[in-house]
């Protein structure tokens, strides 16, 4: 069993702040959606649909902030097992003030693309890119995010 080098857990607060302003958008769209209903059905539809589906992510939100991800000498896995990244598909890490990630976090480019996931507040893959942050802990982000680039450098000096 490989050793640990980073774990990334979720941000309490965060996760909390997170899930609460996706209820209350539900919640708001759905009662202008009952209570003050547009006039046209097309509309109502459409808050009605978008009340459902924030609700229904904020469901998924909820169990994914449930999971911390864990760095080994292997890859990148959450703690359900789920491998995001085998440490041989890295290219690089990308953490720079203007790079597309999530809050708190940086994306990894693959070598080959993966298939599309998202753990919502957690990580997504999309392509040959790995989101990692969002409602996690921005110290343990920063740690595991340098663990990566030592692994990466490392790697580059054993050519």
């Amino acid at each position: 069993m490989p050793g640990n080098i980073a774990h990334l857990r979720v941000s309490a607060p965060r996760r909390f702040f997170g899930l609460g302003v996706l209820l209350l958008l539900a919640g708001v769209v759905l009662y202008i959606a009952m209570a003050r209903p547009p006039e046209a059905l097309g509309w109502r539809a459409f808050l009605l649909g978008l009340g459902v589906v924030v609700l229904v992510l904020g469901v998924k939100m909820h169990r994914a902030t449930k999971r911390s991800l864990t760095l080994t000498e292997e890859g990148l896995s959450d703690s359900d097992g789920r491998i995001l990244a085998r440490l041989e598909e890295i290219e690089a890490v990308d953490r720079g003030l203007f790079a597309f990630k999530p809050s708190n976090g940086f994306v990894l480019k693959l070598k080959q693309p993966q298939g599309i996931v998202w753990a919502p507040g957690l990580w997504w893959r999309l392509g040959r890119r790995v989101g990692v942050g969002g409602v996690t802990s921005a110290v343990q982000a920063k740690v595991m995010a340098e663990a990566l680039e030592t692994a990466l450098a490392e790697r580059a000096a054993a050519r």
